[in-house]
């Protein structure tokens, strides 16, 4: 029986003919239920993403992420000269990763296309979402999967595919884990993992000390400004688990999505203790900037008399450090240090 996505290089003219046509997959194609195991394979490697069987004969040698956040967790696996394109930069490299990444070809400063990724003949995608996967953007799963081009989803993304009770934090772990299978460099995600596991316990310790407060501090986070309107973490969003870790209070958890629009009201009618401003510099987006978020909380008649604001009690973070990557563990730390620097923790 053949494998569902045994990897193999794709010529640029087949994947074009695919997506082109509007390919769909076969039967033998469809996901399995289920969540994220994985298991050696004789000569290669399976592992299960968000839903879908991934069989790997040998690693890939041509892989693709398709955001910054896929491309950073590969460099820091040590798989740079196993990548034949990047894209989706939202802000800027780590000194770390420069060298590395320098010799990534970058496919799209910002998403990906269909023929952008094909430019690229990839033998494996990654991204950190399955938003990435569509039509109109680098092709769907389904589609690249008739081409036997494994795609990868960070768990994160489809938390309902693993085991209940899973931490944002171990669903990322697992994406570690699972990507040191395909590339065979068990060895490196292991040691990633205990470290970041280290990282996110030293910042839980903040939350003991917060706990002696008779209140729990409140937060927004500020992720971007469109059209004028403030996109802030909700209930399902990474900052939510950071919140929890830290011993803060995400005052947008009522809402049950990972970047709800709100308005300026709103914001200034839950009058957080203190805000989070994530710096998306290099997306290049109106209001991305963490100057320009500043800019438009100081212009607001309302949000700019919260203390908050009038106080400067905020915390600028690189943007991409708020969704699930590899760097999400320096934000949990500077969002316990920044804590500390504000009085709310002793």
């Amino acid at each position: 029986m053949r494998p569902r996505h045994r990897a193999r290089l794709v010529t640029a003219a087949t994947l074009t003919l695919v997506l082109a046509t509007g390919g769909c997959s076969t039967a033998g194609d469809e996901p399995p239920a289920g969540g994220g195991a994985a298991r050696t394979a004789a000569g290669g490697a399976t592992v299960t993403s968000c839903g879908r069987e991934l069989d790997f004969e040998q690693p890939p040698k041509r892989a693709v992420a398709l955001d910054q956040a896929s491309t950073e967790t590969l460099l820091e696996l040590g798989l740079q000269d196993r990548m034949a394109g990047t894209a989706n930069l939202k802000t800027k490299i780590p000194d770390r990763y420069r060298d590395a990444y320098a010799g990534i070809p970058v496919i799209a400063p910002k998403i990906a296309t269909g023929e952008q990724l094909r430019s690229a003949t990839p033998d494996f995608v990654l991204a950190g979402s399955a938003d990435l996967y569509t039509g109109d953007r680098a092709g769907t799963r389904e589609e690249l999967g008739v081409l036997d081009v494994p795609t990868f989803v960070s768990a994160v993304d489809c938390p309902q595919s693993h085991e209940a009770g899973k931490s944002p934090f171990e669903l990322l772990f697992s994406d570690y884990e699972q990507l040191g299978r395909v590339f065979g460099v068990e060895e490196r995600a292991g040691k990633l993992v205990e470290g970041q596991r280290a990282a996110v316990a030293k910042a839980g310790e903040n939350a003991s000390a917060a706990a002696r407060d008779a209140k729990s501090p409140s937060v927004v986070y500020l992720y971007s400004v469109f059209n004028g309107m403030p996109y802030v973490a909700g209930k399902t969003g990474l900052p939510g688990e950071m919140s929890r870790i830290v011993g803060a209070r995400n005052v947008f958890d009522d809402v049950n999505e990972d970047w709800p629009e709100v308005s300026w009201e709103e914001v200034a009618k839950r009058a957080p203790d203190f805000i989070v401003i994530g710096d998306l510099s290099e997306r290049g987006r109106p209001g991305d900037s963490a100057a320009e978020k500043r800019a438009a909380m100081a212009a607001n008649p309302l949000v700019s008399k919260l203390p908050a604001v009038r106080d400067n009690k905020i915390i600028v973070v690189p943007g991409i450090e708020l969704d699930p990557s590899v760097r999400s563990v320096h934000a949990l730390g500077l969002l316990a240090e920044g804590m500390k620097e504000l009085g709310h923790v002793r």
